[in-house]
């Protein structure tokens, strides 16, 4: 009985050890490592207009000591450039990095969106919300996805969508408040958006030589070279003039 028991417990470790290694992509995984780097700007900035909420007194009240501004062209004092969408646009083998677990979301906040800019994998889902005393609708305009247009009063609950194809970067309006306007960037893996200060962190990509593409709604696109070796992480900066 001693050595059917033996038996079997061998079995169960030569088992083990085969998926082990039928399955390498627990490997890359491990040895998966960051991009970090910042997106500046160089140049005279565009000016950032005023925006006119006199309108709707409730979200101009919310600005009263600060007014709000278009985000066409968030720059730092160090140069560093807001809103920069930065994803992998070549060199991805999309089966080696897990699918995003949790939603993203955008709020409708003081009559503007946050963020200005919002970057998603495909399928992932976007979390809508509101923040404001008035009703909202959030209308994405895609050309490459299903267009849709959801009504969001004061206090509902938040709702979830998701955008099938890649597709950078979708323009987003609100048919009540025409001010409002920002992007939703479906890309396949990861992503990043840069910060206040310019800066990004793209995660989790196994070791590869990589094209990364920065998209800016003004600025337009620039790409760059990147080899990820295993759990090194890289560097990547960008430039964008006027």
């Amino acid at each position: 009985m001693k050595a059917k028991y033996q038996i079997a417990i061998a079995i169960a470790a030569i088992a083990v050890l085969s998926l082990i290694t039928l399955h390498p992509a627990h490997t890359a995984t491990a040895a998966s490592a960051a991009v970090t780097g910042t997106v500046k700007f160089e140049g005279t900035v565009p000016k950032q207009r005023t925006i006119d909420m006199s309108k709707e007194p409730s979200c101009a009240q919310i600005h009263a000591s600060d007014p709000a501004n278009i985000q066409t062209a968030v720059v730092s004092p160090n140069g560093g450039l807001q809103y920069a969408v930065i994803y992998v646009s070549e060199g991805l083998n999309a089966a080696q990095v897990p699918p995003a677990s949790e939603p993203v979301t955008i709020d409708q906040k003081g009559c503007q969106y946050q963020p200005h800019v919002l970057a998603v994998d495909t399928m992932e889902k976007v979390k809508v919300t509101n923040s404001d005393s008035t009703s909202h609708n959030i209308h994405p305009m895609p050309k490459n996805n299903n267009e849709w247009n959801k009504s969001q009063p004061p206090g509902s609950p938040p709702f979830e969508e998701a955008f099938k194809n890649e597709e950078i970067a979708i323009p987003v309006k609100c048919n009540v408040h025409p001010w409002m306007k920002g992007y939703i960037a479906v890309v396949k893996g990861p992503y990043a958006v840069s910060g206040k200060d310019g800066t990004f962190s793209l995660a989790n990509l196994p070791p590869g030589n990589y094209t990364l593409t920065a998209w800016h709604e003004t600025f337009g696109t620039q790409t760059q070279k990147v080899t990820v070796a295993a759990g090194k992480p890289a560097t990547a900066n960008f430039v964008f003039k006027k």
